[in-house]
């Protein structure tokens, strides 16, 4: 039998500093609705999609920050999202900011079931930009000072009749987030993103922003032989321009579905799971081709050291 999972790629448009939960959440609900009506089982949303991207500014006592986490999931703001799946029967993932009960601040995804069921919680682990705040750029990517990077790794879960993974905007630029995931048996990685393209430390790249987007989840998903829905929250947010660009990759790495626009926007595609076998169980059969003893200094080390010795 055939295992189709039709997923749709929510993309949002700018979420603005004055603009509340119950707005970002009157906006999902209608891309929700949109997804059921064109029958999908899952819909994904992006990173940080409650609120705007808030690490642009720096605030020295991060106590003056806790407005913009969320402290329980679903919360009274956004338990219509969790009302509305189990209601149409169609499944959810979720970024948003997470302050727990013990004072940690993850950027989080959670994965919702056709029931409005979390099944799954995942925290980013790969915390991109700075800690301090540094007054000269236009505007702050202060990531590393709002959120800590996850020690829980990257989880793979029985969902939708297949193996799901989650990964958050910046992991999808390092190759391990797939591989120990592939390692997993994962069929489909849901990653939700905020790009400023604008990017500080080289401008040169601000152009290939698009380019290197699509190129790290399109080689993630071919060599891993798995699905990748990347969904943006796109636009001119509070001034800083982000990439849009929201699409689903196949297990070849073939673009199926792309967003067209920077606004909120539900691209879909009916996704067979099977598909991934054409990859891991020929080209990348993991088991007989890779070399694990060939690769301890992935795991075992984390900066460069040169054959030289410098």
């Amino acid at each position: 039998m055939t295992r189709i999972v039709t997923v749709g790629a929510a993309q949002m448009g700018p979420v603005q500093r004055d603009h509340s939960r119950t707005d970002a959440v009157t906006r999902m609900l209608h891309l929700m609705r949109e997804a059921a009506s064109r029958r999908c089982d899952l819909v994904v949303f992006p990173e940080l999609a409650l609120t705007t991207f808030f690490p642009r500014w720096f605030v020295e006592d991060i106590r003056q920050a806790d407005h913009w986490y969320e402290v329980q999931m679903p919360s009274p703001e956004t338990a219509p999202l969790f009302d509305e799946s189990a209601r149409l029967g169609i499944g959810f993932c979720l970024g948003f900011a997470e302050l727990t009960p013990d004072g940690h601040r993850f950027n989080t995804q959670v994965l919702v079931d056709k029931t409005g069921r979390e099944i799954a919680r995942y925290r980013k682990v790969h915390i991109p930009g700075h800690e301090n705040h540094e007054p000269d750029r236009p505007f702050q990517h202060a990531e590393r000072h709002y959120f800590q990077p996850s020690m829980d790794g990257f989880g793979v879960w029985n969902a939708f009749g297949g193996r799901v993974g989650m990964m958050i905007c910046n992991d999808r630029r390092w190759p391990e987030s797939y591989r120990v995931m592939g390692l997993q048996g994962v069929e489909m990685i849901l990653c939700g993103y905020n790009t400023p393209i604008h990017y500080v430390p080289d401008p040169s790249q601000d152009i290939l922003q698009g380019f290197h987007n699509a190129l790290v989840m399109q080689s993630g998903a071919y060599q891993n032989g798995t699905w990748v829905v990347g969904v943006a929250k796109g636009g001119v947010e509070e001034g800083v321009d982000s990439l849009a660009q929201s699409m689903i990759v196949a297990p070849s790495g073939q673009i199926v579905a792309q967003a067209l626009t920077t606004d909120d926007e539900l691209i879909t595609a009916s996704c067979d799971l099977d598909w991934c076998g054409r990859y891991t169980g020929t080209l990348f059969d993991f088991d007989r081709y890779r070399r694990p003893e060939m690769y301890g200094i992935i795991a075992s080390q984390r900066g460069v050291t040169h054959p030289d010795g410098e």
